[in-house]
């Protein structure tokens, strides 16, 4: 009789193990997309402070373009003002979680301008996220267009 308790309680432990598991990468998806948006919101509303907050110190950032730039490049644009952003939307997340690494994959339409000419774009964004310090940032971002037709 022992051995059947034991077995019934071993399957029941590994139930709630995996039910735990899966609660907590739909918690941890659910974070990564709210500081997706959060970006978004923070460059609409040039809220540089909470923008050099997600990006981790050495983030490194690669522009539909295919042009690099450093979390320091990236701020010192913001800071410039060059490019103002009046709509930026996230759509078609996917979240990848591995421990306290995270691949988020989503679409990105933004309407902005950079010295007064229109950059306005439909791009497919990939962002790699770590857990530093209690808290997601970004430490890496690539940018790919989307053709319009």
């Amino acid at each position: 009789m022992k051995p059947i308790i034991f077995a019934v309680g071993l399957v029941i432990l590994v139930f709630g193990v995996a039910v735990l598991a899966g609660t907590q990468s739909q918690s941890v998806e659910q974070e990564l997309i709210k500081l997706e948006n959060g970006w978004n919101d923070a460059l609409v509303k040039h809220d540089l402070a909470f923008i050099d907050g997600i990006l981790a110190d050495d983030y490194i950032g690669t522009d539909s373009d295919g042009v690099v730039s450093t979390k320091a490049q990236t701020m010192a644009r913001l800071k410039a003002g060059e490019e103002v952003v009046t709509s930026a939307v996230n759509e078609d997340f996917r979240v990848r979680v591995y421990g306290d690494t995270a691949v988020v994959t989503f679409r990105y339409t933004s309407k902005s301008q950079s010295k007064g000419k229109d950059t306005s774009s439909l791009e497919r964004i990939t962002d790699t996220c770590v857990k530093l310090g209690g808290r997601w940032q970004v430490v890496a971002e690539h940018a790919s267009k989307i053709a319009q037709k």
